[in-house]
């Protein structure tokens, strides 16, 4: 039995994050950008258009207004030679040169009395479905909520507050956005219907759209929006009605702000509210009191955008959960209808029913094409699993796995009780097998083997054994936006040298010549000299680090132009954080630093991605290093291949450690921000230093991305580390592991081990 209806319940098995690149490519044709006003303007005119239907967006007829499909025309460009050259601006992005705005900007009209009740009920609810969102108040707040956009405007008249916002708005939004949603903090707004709406809307006409109320009196035909149901207004609407805001604010006299707002539209553009225009329907829901969200099951709540008016913010929060059931709901019907049409069309196809791979309309299974593609099934019990990161053959399930496992039981029986009730009811006995693969094309799938006890309607029970199948798709996925960064960036090379480690730097000094001075590679190199007190006693007689300085000579003298500096530090314990220290307040800023050690070797890709892994204010990178094998116990008799650390046969004698942290790539800003929030511990306890290194700093003390990950560029010959146990028992520890899982893998051990009996049995 499958259980196709655990599509719609899971979420993906592993966060996923896809970062995209979005390519665009312009044929341009006699086209130039160049600084200053244009002579031509270009306009755009209204594509078909589109009506919502139960609060949802379908094709439609098209309008009476602009409904004619959209023809491009080509503007020639020909230079005039009277007319003096201009000189020609280009921009960072795409979208500034070809004029592309956001879509909606939302505005929510709020006081003091409610920004923190009313106000912080909105935020929570509705304005990150939304790109931007500000809420606009009229006395200045000594304090504004926690991550809430807060305008003040100085003066708490409504209509004042409505002139003022109207006035920001397209004073500092004009030009970065299509349309303007406002509504007040009594108002509950369904915002996915909202985008919907305002994206089958053209942007280049005049638009003035919400529930449309008479004005005081009712003799006129025109109407105003009522400001508790919210109302669109167009760019183009604002930039033509920003010239009379004065004459509204002078002559016209008004208690309601909607009201004002709507009379100035009317006497000085022409315009009344509308509620449907081109078969598209603004519509709202008037909340009675003591209504019980749960409770109302009515065409025009399940399909309205806006609800007015909301009193407090329980009840806020309750119309945002029933919302989203009812949004739920439809998804899941709409999730049903494909998967009924596309196994209707399947029995069309060649391969007929067969060509509907389980679930519906998730990617089939991958197939492989040659045995080294075909994907494992790890095996699992409750407590063990039987595929381990150490390569053990059994190990117990802990943390994320424990909980996934757990979670894909409980699920199982529920879906096997949702489908045989009231005929039967399961309850898990325990789990008999159990198998579980990532697919990269689909998610994670599972197969349970599960003794159950079934019961029937009278009572009666038996222990029955039962195969599912289970398959958690990938999904949400989404685009990161990430800083803008460039591998142009200096790279400052930062290599801490004490005495033990001297005899491994001229390795160091051949690779960074060969990979960063002969490409003329932008980095620079710094050595940090690390005396201990005794040889700091006598460096005047005997320097422990004379041969390394009369190397960095050498490397100077051979390329003139080339300066590696050093600098002398005396310590007991060498502590990353120290080091860093002494370094940190002899460089800018805005240095971007790579900490290095003796055994690594630079090249040019590793430098590129620490350029681009590490983000000033954002993210720092600290790199897991690939660590060669012992070869005395990898090769033992044979010969090590002469084949370089990146040909084809790369990385096969060898692994990443990820017990070493010693590497980094980060800023020089972002590392003096965390050191000065470390500060107040530090009068604590002085021997906090000592216990941490610069990987512990950026985790406890910044709110960065500290972004960890295998380096394949990143290569280090095998070494047997020197462990001080000077330092914490947690990286004490990690350098011991790292020592003994650097020998060899698990299969040149057993093989050591077996020529050493064979050898110890003759």
């Amino acid at each position: 039995m499958r259980l196709s209806s655990f599509l719609a319940v899971f979420r993906p098995a592993l966060p996923l994050i896809l970062g995209l690149s979005l390519g665009c490519s312009l044929s341009l044709l006699m086209v130039s950008w160049t600084q200053g006003e244009t002579d031509e303007a270009c306009g755009d005119e209204l594509g078909n258009g589109r009506l919502i239907h139960s609060g949802h967006i379908r094709d439609g007829q098209d309008g009476q207004d602009g409904s004619e499909d959209f023809q491009p025309r080509i503007v020639p460009y020909h230079k005039d030679p009277n007319k003096p050259h201009k000189k020609v601006l280009r921009t960072r992005y795409i979208h500034t040169e070809l004029g592309i705005r956001e879509r909606l900007l939302v505005g929510i009209l709020s006081s003091r009395a409610t920004l923190n009740t009313l106000g912080v009920a909105v935020n929570k609810t509705v304005a990150h479905r939304f790109h931007r969102t500000f809420f606009f108040t009229g006395l200045r707040s000594t304090k504004a909520p926690h991550g809430m956009a807060v305008v003040a405007h100085g003066d708490d008249r409504p209509v004042w507050l409505m002139y003022e916002t109207i006035r920001h708005l397209h004073q500092h939004h004009g030009n970065e956005y299509d349309w303007f949603y406002l509504a007040q903090d009594d108002t509950y707004t369904q915002a996915e219907r909202v985008m919907e709406l305002v994206n089958h809307l053209s942007a280049g006409q005049d638009m003035y759209m919400g529930r449309a109320e008479e004005f005081i009196g009712g003799e006129e035909r025109a109407r105003y929006c009522h400001g508790g149901y919210g109302y669109l207004l167009s760019r183009s609407l604002l930039a033509r009605l920003q010239p009379h805001l004065d004459s509204c604010r002078n002559d016209i006299l008004s208690v309601r702000p909607d009201e004002w707002l709507g009379r100035c539209i009317i006497d000085y553009l022409g315009l009344s509210c509308v509620e449907k225009h081109q078969e598209m329907t603004y519509r709202y829901f008037e909340l009675q009191k003591n209504v019980d969200p749960e409770r109302e099951d009515s065409a025009q709540f399940k399909n309205a955008f806006t609800v007015h008016p909301v009193s407090e913010p329980a009840l806020m929060y309750r119309l945002h959960k029933r919302y989203n059931q009812i949004e739920l709901d439809w998804t899941y019907a709409q999730i049903q209808q494909l998967q009924n049409q596309i196994n209707n069309i399947s029995e069309l196809t060649p391969e007929g029913k067969a060509g509907a791979t389980w679930p519906i309309g998730i990617n089939p299974p991958f197939r492989p094409k040659t045995r080294f593609e075909v994907i494992s099934w790890e095996y699992f019990t409750e407590e063990h699993i039987y595929s381990c990161a150490d390569s053990s053959p059994k190990c117990e399930l802990r943390g994320a796995d424990r909980a996934d496992v757990s979670s894909v039981l409980e699920t199982a029986v529920g879906r096997l009780n949702e489908r045989y009730q009231p005929q039967l009811r399961f309850r898990k006995r325990r789990l008999l097998n159990g198998y579980r693969r990532f697919d990269p094309t689909r998610g994670m799938e599972y197969v349970l083997d599960l003794a159950l006890e079934a019961f029937t309607q009278k009572g009666h029970s038996q222990v029955i054994a039962k195969r599912v199948s289970l398959l958690k798709p990938l999904s949400a996925v989404e685009i990161i936006p990430m800083p803008y960064v460039t591998e142009a960036t200096r790279v400052q090379v930062i290599l801490p040298v004490t005495a033990h480690d001297q005899d491994f730097v001229g390795n160091f000094l051949d690779m960074y010549v060969m990979n960063a001075l002969d490409t003329h590679d932008n980095a620079l190199l710094t050595f940090l000299f690390v005396y201990d007190p005794f040889d700091a006693q006598r460096v005047s007689q005997t320097d422990v680090f004379a041969g390394v300085k009369a190397m960095i000579g050498e490397v100077e003298k051979r390329y003139g132009d080339v300066k590696i500096p050093w600098i002398s530090v005396k310590t007991e314990v060498p502590s990353q954080v120290k080091l860093m220290d002494i370094i940190s307040k002899k460089h800018p800023v805005d240095t971007l630093f790579f900490l290095a050690s003796v055994w690594t070797e630079v090249s040019a890709d590793f430098l590129n991605r620490c350029r681009m892994n590490a983000i000033s204010n954002w993210q720092v990178f600290f790199p897991i290093h690939f660590q060669e094998y012992s070869p005395a116990l990898v090769y033992r008799d044979q010969q090590p291949s002469a084949a370089s650390s990146f040909a084809s046969e790369a990385l096969r004698d060898g692994h990443f450690d990820r017990h070493v942290f010693e590497e980094a790539c980060f800023y020089n800003a972002d590392y003096m921000a965390a050191r000065t929030k470390m500060a107040a511990d530090i009068l604590d306890n002085d021997e906090l230093l000592e216990s941490m290194d610069v990987y512990e700093i950026f985790v406890r003390y910044s709110g960065l991305h500290v972004f960890r990950a295998v380096e394949p560029a990143l290569v280090q010959k095998y070494v047997h580390r020197e462990c001080n146990p000077r330092f914490s028992e947690d990286i004490y520890h990690r350098c011991v592991l790292s020592n003994l899982e650097g020998l060899a893998s698990r299969s040149h051990l057993a093989m050591a081990l077996f020529e050493q009996e064979q050898a110890n049995s003759t």
